[in-house]
């Protein structure tokens, strides 16, 4: 049975439930947790996160989070690198059939359909493969196996990185607070590779030396369009760029201080969004978070104003002046 997975205490290997998670951040405060209070949370075992103290085997001792993050990530690098020797030897089969075509793209092939995952990522590494400049991502939050997105981006980067291609990622305030998002980014100092941080983005995007785009069509993910035309690829690229100069660099800090009237930079993004209609769920998507964390920002707005009702709390905010900066 995979870790993880005890049938009496199920959820995937890559969570912690909450008992799991306070007994795990008690750990690591005191030095060792009480064995007996283990029981209720045995994916802390499962997923070697704790283990018996050798002088007392009544206590149980945290592992350090670098050494347990650098055991989870072992196997994930072992087959990036299988990966990346595939793609590579793909990249030399198609290689000589390049320039056969003296013609430039067609309009009829200048947006193609990707149909299925596997067609979509197969185009992806290619399109990587071929990169001898730059990548430009947009990369929204989700909730959704956040896990295998950041694995997949990893297979990617790191042979781009090998290489010399400058990396551009856009990510929403949210990452900032992310472990495992920031424990991905802290892999990549290299001054190729920049990360920068904006309240609200819409929907991802990469884009590979300025000649082709990738953007998804569903929300599933299972259809994608891969743009070639020129036209196209160079106004998502503004598009990119007006984005990146309002964002913040993921090295400068949080940007979520409270200004003179005790709200937070992102309740502003929350006010702005709820004058405007939008419901919690589609507040909560939009600026990358899970709706209970959303919820709660609305429930400080409300307190902060004197609201007693969500409809007085639009008023109160369109009242308050607190969107004045966005004029």
């Amino acid at each position: 049975m995979p870790k993880g997975t005890n049938p009496e205490h199920p959820h995937s290997p890559s969570k912690l439930c909450p008992q799991g998670s306070r007994l795990y951040a008690d750990a690591l405060r005191a030095g060792r947790v009480p064995r007996a209070d283990v029981e209720a949370a045995p994916c802390l075992v499962d997923q070697g996160l704790l283990r018996l103290d050798p002088d007392d085997d009544e206590w149980m001792r945290p592992v350090p989070p670098s050494i347990a993050l650098a055991q989870r990530l072992h196997p994930i690098e072992r087959q990036i690198h299988e990966h990346h020797r595939r793609s590579i030897a793909l990249a030399e089969l198609f290689e000589p059939f390049m320039g056969i075509s003296t013609q430039e793209t067609s309009p009829a092939h200048s947006i193609t359909v990707l149909e299925g995952l596997d067609r979509i990522n197969a185009a992806l590494d290619l399109a990587t493969a071929q990169c001898h400049t730059e990548v430009l991502t947009v990369q929204p939050s989700s909730h959704r196996r956040p896990e295998k997105r950041l694995m997949e981006g990893l297979e990617r980067d790191r042979p781009l990185i090998e290489r010399g291609v400058r990396i551009r990622t856009l990510y929403q305030h949210t990452a900032r607070y992310s472990p495992d998002r920031l424990a991905y980014a802290d892999q990549f100092t290299d001054g190729k590779v920049e990360y920068r941080t904006i309240d609200e983005l819409v929907e991802r995007l990469i884009i590979c030396d300025e000649t082709v785009a990738f953007i998804p069509v569903r929300e599933d993910r299972q259809v994608a369009l891969e743009l070639r035309h020129p036209g196209l690829v160079q106004y998502l690229v503004r598009v990119f760029e007006f984005i990146w100069n309002r964002a913040v660099p993921l090295s400068a800090g949080a940007p979520y201080e409270a200004d003179s009237g005790g709200i937070t930079e992102i309740q502003h993004s929350i006010a702005k969004l709820l004058v405007e209609g939008y419901v919690d769920e589609a507040i909560a998507r939009r600026l990358g978070m899970n709706v209970r964390t959303c919820r709660a920002h609305i429930a400080k707005l409300a307190h902060l104003l004197g609201s007693g009702s969500r409809a007085q709390l639009g008023y109160l905010i369109a009242q308050s002046g607190i969107l004045r900066k966005d004029n």
